[in-house]
């Protein structure tokens, strides 16, 4: 999934960034409320985790006003407010589950993972299909004519995006989103490489290609001409 984290102490997001980079997720972290209300409204972040004292918007109105144009982004969101009235006044305000300090890491990255699974089936697509390439949004494995394709990180969330949007064209830059951190400056052809690599592992060796380049556009995955 790619993650936003808002989070203004930075021992917490540095730990919270790591494990969850690590659980193979993209992230990306703000400290203030204003800058998590831009970013999840650009819509390209499968889940927010969220600080309920944050500078600036507190977490509670970030998710508030996030609501009333975006219904469908999961939120957990963390705070050393630990009652009930506290927890009901997160899930009132559009939250989807509240997490209180002081947590296990474990325990956020099964609720986040959960978060992503229902959204997925929300969304009525936990198995994405083009032909014969299956891909299974909550196992997290791709396969072809039933074989198992085993795929790196970056590469699964590649081909994860372009499913997502099977029959249309999927520019650099949206793969660029889906696959690298924010703030990631993209050297030479690093999207082009890892395309390489992926139509290696998804393409060769079937009796059709998947994967289409649109020279000056970007990449499409649909059935072979």
């Amino acid at each position: 999934m790619r993650v936003l984290v808002a989070e203004d102490d930075e021992r917490t997001a540095d730990y919270l960034v790591k494990g969850l980079t690590e659980s193979g997720h993209i992230v990306d972290r703000v400290a203030d409320g204003a800058s998590a209300l831009a970013m999840a409204l650009e819509g390209i972040y499968e889940a927010l985790v969220l600080d309920r004292k944050l500078p600036g918007l507190d977490g509670l109105t970030v998710v508030r006003r996030l609501r009333q144009r975006d219904r469908r982004t999961p939120v957990l969101m963390l705070s050393g407010l630990a009652t009930t009235n506290d927890r009901v006044d997160g899930l009132r305000a559009g939250c989807d589950d509240y997490l209180a300090k002081p947590y296990s890491f474990g325990e956020l990255l099964a609720r986040l993972e959960g978060l992503g699974r229902r959204a997925d089936r929300s969304r009525g697509q936990p198995v994405l299909r083009v032909g014969d390439l299956e891909l299974d949004t909550v196992g997290r494995t791709v396969s072809r004519m039933g074989r198992a394709i085993e795929l790196q990180r970056r590469e699964f969330l590649l081909i994860e995006m372009l499913l997502r949007h099977a029959g249309q064209v999927v520019t650099r830059s949206q793969l660029l989103e889906a696959a690298w951190n924010y703030d990631f400056e993209p050297r030479g052809n690093i999207v082009e490489m890892h395309i390489h690599r992926l139509r290696h592992k998804v393409d060769e060796g079937f009796p059709s290609r998947l994967i289409h380049t649109v020279p000056g556009a970007g990449y499409i995955v649909r059935r072979a001409d």
